[in-house]
């Protein structure tokens, strides 16, 4: 429980069902810890359960926040969110929650559970504007199995009014979709505070040509179009960074577009196929497109997978998770290279 509006309805949903519920708060390195300690025992307090602390400041930090400031350094944009899922909160809590007796975990994730043959495949939720289903993509389904997603089939406003129903008059309708640990920290700040350095190199286009300096690749993303100070009739955008080099390359709005991509780590669900048709989905606000999965013959290249959409896309973003949708199911994911 995150003392948030979705897992305090999802609590309530559950003891309506007649459910023994517990919560269980990760103590995080987070800002204002303290605050969200106390709403979350004022929850557990109205709702009658009984709350339990996790210590997992050395965990998160050693696992998420290494992995989100590498990630950044090596010219890649991070997806924390999924990796905490798949490592934390569904990995490390979970073990944590069986010790203590639970026989499941639930969540406030919009998000639905399916059985196909046998396995049990994660689901889109009903609420097409609060899906998490991506979030969620690296997790196993043995891991999928242990869950209860309360919310699966309930729409955003109607949980505010049901927490409103219930007593809960404080939660905003507006609620932030930052990185938990940034709290509206500024990215650049975040990352220099964690270590990492300015080192000036160049601003090139595909073809060589030098028109800007940089101070950190990290301070940039594909598809980025502020912060470039290069004048021009038509605006530039940040189509790629190049780590080995040290440069940012950039280009305008149609060089940002492709049709193909690269695929690394790639997690199936079902039995592995030798050609995947399907929607897949490039991040979290992006609209799954279509595409055949298939993988790369060079062995050089051995274990990645190349997808191929029948649209270009734009703004593909390594080291962002492609989701492989099947009908409104998860069947796969893989790391952007």
């Amino acid at each position: 429980m995150s003392g948030g509006v979705d897992s305090t309805v999802a609590a309530a949903i559950l003891l309506e069902q007649g459910f023994s519920v517990h919560g269980f708060f990760m103590k995080l390195p987070l800002p204002g810890l303290d605050e969200q300690v106390r709403n979350v025992q004022a929850v557990t307090d109205r709702l009658g359960i009984p709350l339990h602390f996790v210590e997992m400041k050395e965990a998160f930090t050693g696992r998420i926040i290494s992995y989100f400031c590498e990630e950044y350094r090596h010219g890649r944009t991070p997806n924390p969110c999924v990796v905490c899922n798949q490592e934390i909160k569904f990995g490390l809590l979970l073990k944590v929650m069986q010790a203590r007796g639970m026989d499941k975990i639930a969540t406030g994730h919009y998000a639905g559970i399916s059985e196909v043959n046998g396995t049990v495949l994660l689901r889109r939720g009903n609420d097409p504007k609060k899906d998490q289903s991506y979030f969620l993509c690296r997790l196993s389904p043995q891991q999928v199995r242990q869950l209860l997603f309360p919310l699966s089939g309930h729409c955003k406003k109607d949980i505010f009014q049901q927490a409103r129903s219930l007593g809960f008059t404080r939660f905003g309708e507006d609620e932030s979709q930052d990185v938990c640990f940034l709290a509206k920290q500024n990215l650049a700040s975040f990352l220099s505070k964690q270590g990492l350095q300015g080192e000036s190199g160049e601003i090139v286009t595909q073809d060589g040509r030098v028109l800007g300096s940089h101070d950190g690749i990290w301070k940039y993303t594909v598809g980025q179009r502020r912060g470039l100070g290069i004048p021009d009739a038509r605006p530039w955008y940040v189509i790629g960074l190049d780590a080995a080099r040290n440069q940012v390359v950039i280009g305008k709005d149609e060089e940002l577009f492709r049709r193909e991509l690269l695929l690394s780590d790639m997690q199936w669900q079902l039995d592995v196929p030798s050609l995947w048709q399907g929607k897949v989905q490039l991040r979290s606000r992006h609209h799954a497109a279509s595409a055949e999965v298939f993988p790369v013959e060079n062995p050089a290249e051995n274990g990645n997978w190349r997808v191929r959409f029948k649209e270009s896309q734009r703004a593909v973003t390594p080291g962002q998770f492609a989701v492989l949708y099947q009908d409104d199911m998860v069947v796969g994911s893989g790391i952007i290279l």
